[in-house]
């Protein structure tokens, strides 16, 4: 039987409205905050069953705090969601019509390409496709500001021939939130990390033509820690990429 919704719950309910999404560490805090505000008890290992008494209570208002995972760092995350659609639709309050159409562009070009990540430049070029209103290349940079700010996308600035250029993936917001779209659009170009068995955007992949494997960066981290000589899980040839080091939060880092 579920526990009944107290101050405790609506307190951390709110917060995750104000901030989206947050990692399991900040996750487990907030949960003891609410719960020594109202003087409720916390029992570190019932945060989920304290999220799933806030989730039956948002059942009827469609939403829902979901758990999912980071590539990025690969630690659990939880983010409020909107479960009424499957698809981008669920953002026209937000943003209009023509911006949906390049968010929609935006993810085709992240999920068909080898790296997770899609240019400004390519972004910026796929405008030209539009059907709708034609966005200006200020517009255009405008909107990706927004969609990150709003943490729908995450942009990492890089440096070619003294140029910088922008490189944008999907967040893990949006990972956690689209992940039905995304699967039911582009089941055919997805592909899975051997490790985990998630979806694989950014990652290291096998070498081997006929391999060709995904595993992200912290499951490699994890999957080759103190390997000598590090060999792909499936094939077994020589895994040629740096090994990246296992994340620690911040709690647990020296």
């Amino acid at each position: 039987m579920s526990q009944q919704m107290d101050n405790s719950h609506r307190k951390f309910l709110q917060s995750m409205m104000t901030n989206g999404i947050v990692d399991e560490q900040r996750a487990a805090m907030l949960y003891q905050q609410c719960c020594d505000t109202y003087k409720t008890k916390c029992l570190p290992d019932k945060l989920n069953d304290f999220i799933d008494t806030i989730n039956s209570k948002l059942q009827p208002l469609f939403m829902q705090i979901r758990k999912g995972w980071s590539e990025e760092d690969g630690q659990q995350h939880y983010a409020l969601v909107n479960v009424a659609e499957t698809d981008i639709s669920r953002m026209s309050s937000d943003y209009a019509d023509y911006e949906l159409v390049l968010f929609r562009k935006t993810i085709e070009l992240i999920v068909v390409s080898e790296t997770g990540q899609a240019s400004s430049t390519d972004i910026l070029n796929s405008t030209d496709t539009m059907t709708t209103k034609k966005l200006k290349k200020s517009e255009t940079e405008h909107l990706l500001n927004r969609l990150v700010r709003d943490k729908w996308l995450t942009e990492c600035v890089v440096l070619l021939s003294f140029k910088k250029r922008g490189e944008y993936s999907l967040s893990t917001r949006c990972v956690i939130e689209m992940e039905p779209y995304i699967r039911t659009m582009y089941q055919e170009q997805l592909k899975m990390c051997h490790i985990c068995h998630n979806i694989a955007f950014q990652c290291q992949i096998c070498e081997n033509p006929t391999c060709c494997i995904k595993i992200h960066n912290p499951c490699v981290a994890r999957y080759f820690k103190n390997k000598s000589e590090p060999r792909c899980p499936a094939c077994d040839d020589f895994w040629p990429h740096e090994i990246p080091e296992i994340h620690q939060p911040l709690s647990q880092s020296k």
